[in-house]
């Protein structure tokens, strides 16, 4: 999940909004702290509280007068209560009781260099509810002043709470409107997955006219050369391998009616190496066209493998034993290229080691979602530098894949393009001793 998030745009220019937006509040609020902080702003604002209060104080007077008091509360949004030897009066019964109230210097009325403004002398100030109180001493009396009025309630939330909604807000309308933004990335990605797979007829669509609708009309236009550039190699390759059979036929034909001699059994050989890499290429060219689906069926393996048997090794049946499940295995395959598959490998392996060295084994087995086919041999097997090199096209090493062996170094490509038509694995096994053992591993599609 942090991954995905990590690699998502809209999740990062989000976060850059995030931190602009903080170091914004931050810059701001050390400006305000700095601008207030001065000397100047704080004797200003010091000098006009101190004013305030020597005005309230000479207004209610010594020893205090209740009518005086209750003009101050006329005029502005306070609650006044004055205790005293002979009196204890409160401007609203609600006002709440001094021995309620805890009352101290505040931290915002000081000569620290981080206080609003400078200390007032002779005041002292408490919290309560909503409510803030100032006490003042007049002589033997005590005046204390509420703001708001007791019985004025807060309404709304409070200024944090509202802050923090309403960036919570503005940050959930930003990631709205850069998922927005940001929204056809994920269509052309789909478009692109579906372009790479080989579906080069696909078009990426409903994209918007911005950037990236320009984006993705380029894509369609690649795709669609990359299309147009396959079609073309394919129609040259097979006019190629048409134009180079009818002379492979003819020259086949002519030497059947030479007599038989060491030179022309070789020819024949060639001729028929020839033929065989054409019908390779061909073969390779259409696996390796992924837009050009197989041709699948319910195959039932065992069948299978017994007609292979029968058309291509009856004279070399002794020399394979094939181990098959005690249930037959069926599979939606394509059997024609599942045959040609076990074909190279059977061929591989018999080509590859000598009746001496044992029999070549083809067990089949199956799990709850892949078919296993294994083709063991017992012959020289392979170098690491030989099995590192596995499905390459005509290669062959020159110690153990010798011309004369009469391979052409596209079984093993063949069979690994097999596979993958069949989004399934072909791997080398490691063996205890010689010999060479590969592992086919497809999925099962019922």
């Amino acid at each position: 999940m942090l991954n995905r998030l990590t690699r998502s745009l809209s999740f990062r220019l989000l976060v850059i909004f995030i931190v602009l937006g903080g170091l914004f509040v931050f810059g701001t609020f050390k400006a305000i702290q700095r601008f207030y902080n001065s000397d100047q702003i704080r004797g200003l604002i010091s000098g006009h509280l101190s004013l305030h209060v020597s005005y309230v104080r000479e207004d209610i007077g010594v020893p205090p007068r209740i009518d005086r008091a209750i003009a101050i509360t006329e005029k502005v949004p306070v609650d006044i209560r004055i205790l005293g030897p002979d009196i204890d009066w409160a401007s609203d019964p609600a006002f709440p009781r001094l021995e309620q109230l805890e009352f101290a210097s505040s931290p915002r009325f000081s000569d620290d260099p981080g206080a609003w403004a400078g200390e007032l002398q002779g005041v002292d100030f408490a919290d309560l509810g909503n409510h803030e109180f100032l006490r003042m001493r007049q002589g033997d009396y005590e005046v204390v002043v509420s703001t708001p009025r007791i019985s004025d309630v807060s309404e709304g939330p409070g200024l944090i709470p509202l802050v923090l909604g309403l960036g919570l807000s503005f940050l959930l309308i930003a990631y709205t409107a850069v998922r927005w933004l940001f929204r056809p990335i994920e269509t052309i990605r789909d478009g692109a997955e579906h372009i790479g797979q080989g579906n080069f007829d696909f078009r990426i669509s409903n994209v918007r006219s911005d950037q990236l609708g320009d984006l993705a009309a380029d894509i369609n236009r690649m795709a669609g050369d990359v299309e147009n550039m396959l079609d073309a190699k394919r129609s040259l390759l097979l006019g190629i391998s048409h134009e180079l059979r009818t002379p492979l036929s003819r020259m086949r034909l002519e030497l059947e009616f030479f007599d038989e001699t060491e030179n022309v059994e070789s020819l024949k050989a060639e001729i028929a190496e020839m033929e065989s890499i054409v019908n390779s290429l061909l073969e390779a060219e259409r696996l390796s066209s992924r837009h050009s689906p197989l041709t699948c069926s319910q195959v039932i393996v065992g069948e299978l493998i017994c007609k292979l048997l029968d058309n291509y090794f009856a004279r070399e049946a002794d020399r394979i034993h094939v181990s098959l499940p005690n249930e037959p295995v069926s599979a939606q395959l394509d059997e024609a290229r599942i045959g040609l598959l076990l074909k190279n490998l059977l061929s591989n392996a018999l080509r590859y080691s000598q009746p001496e060295d044992g029999l070549v084994e083809l067990a089949i087995s199956a799990t709850d979602s892949e078919l296993v086919m294994t083709v063991t041999d017992h012959g020289p097997g392979l170098s690491e530098g030989q099995a590192a090199r596995i499905g390459e096209p005509f290669y062959r090493d020159d110690a153990s894949r010798a011309r004369e062996s009469g391979g052409t170094g596209l079984g093993l490509y063949l069979a690994t393009l097999v596979v993958k038509a069949h989004s399934g694995s072909l791997r080398l096994l490691p063996t205890d001793d010689h010999g060479a053992s590969f592992e086919v591993r497809i999925p099962l599609i019922n």
